[in-house]
């Protein structure tokens, strides 16, 4: 079982995480748009690309956690037991078992996938010139680093097989259509590669990538078992630390 920490230390290591996305996000949305890229200034802007949207989501998660930090340090433990700090606490585990890590896991899995293979088909030599190299691993590669930190250093509770996977599943039914809307409205295709495939090869490759979302969520929930054991008693049971606040 992993250890635990004081709230203080919770607090400490989100503040830092959280700064590095508003960061990341505020570099990200500073980009200067060229001719060859358009990038937010075509039909859905910087909210058409997933990587945009898990930056986002993975900002509103640690500030969720940061939230919840400051409520146990400035509550008194009695009002923690129910009430609004145990919705927050549940809503954040929802957010990262269904959401923050297997996204996060995905974005990175497939970018770098892709990238290896034939990095035209994702992101093309000339966004070199675009996007920082800090900048590009910032948004595929730092991400999955973070969600482990985060896993390692607290409990989440994972909801049922069915309803965590049915939970990712309407995320990426919602996504796909989003992508297949914009084509649809603007004629552009969200990604390199979707212009280059057939519509065979594009019902394969979405429903692949789809597909592929759920060993992922299986992933994170054996992570979490192996890190945390089977978690009993109140002390874990939402995500709290066994320890006595400090």
């Amino acid at each position: 079982m992993a250890p635990t920490m004081s709230w203080r230390m919770y607090l400490l290591i989100h503040t830092v995480i959280l700064s590095w996305y508003v960061f990341t996000l505020s570099a990200n949305c500073s980009l200067k748009i060229t001719g060859r890229h358009p990038g937010a200034k075509s039909y859905g802007g910087r909210w058409k690309y997933l990587t945009f949207l898990n930056l986002v989501m993975q900002t509103i998660f640690f500030g969720l956690c940061v939230l919840i930090d400051l409520f146990h340090l400035i509550l008194p433990a009695r009002s923690l037991n129910g009430g609004l700090a145990v919705l927050l606490v549940k809503l954040r585990d929802i957010i990262y078992t269904v959401l923050a890590f297997p996204i996060g896991t995905f974005v990175f899995v497939s970018f770098w996938s892709l990238y290896t293979y034939d990095r035209d088909l994702v992101y093309p030599k000339y966004l070199d010139d675009i996007i920082p190299v800090w900048l590009n691993h910032a948004m595929h590669t730092v991400i999955v680093p973070l969600v482990l930190v985060q896993m390692y250093i607290q409990h989440h509770k994972y909801p049922s097989r069915f309803k965590g996977i049915l939970g990712l599943a309407l995320f990426a039914a919602l996504y796909l259509a989003w992508v297949l809307w914009v084509h649809h409205a603007a004629g552009i295709w969200v990604y390199p590669i979707m212009a280059q495939l057939s519509p065979v090869g594009l019902v394969l490759f979405l429903g692949a990538a789809c597909l592929s979302m759920a060993p992922l969520y299986l992933l994170g929930e054996y992570c979490n078992r192996k890190i945390w054991g089977i978690i009993g008693g109140t002390a874990l049971k939402h995500g709290t630390q066994k320890k006595k606040r400090k």
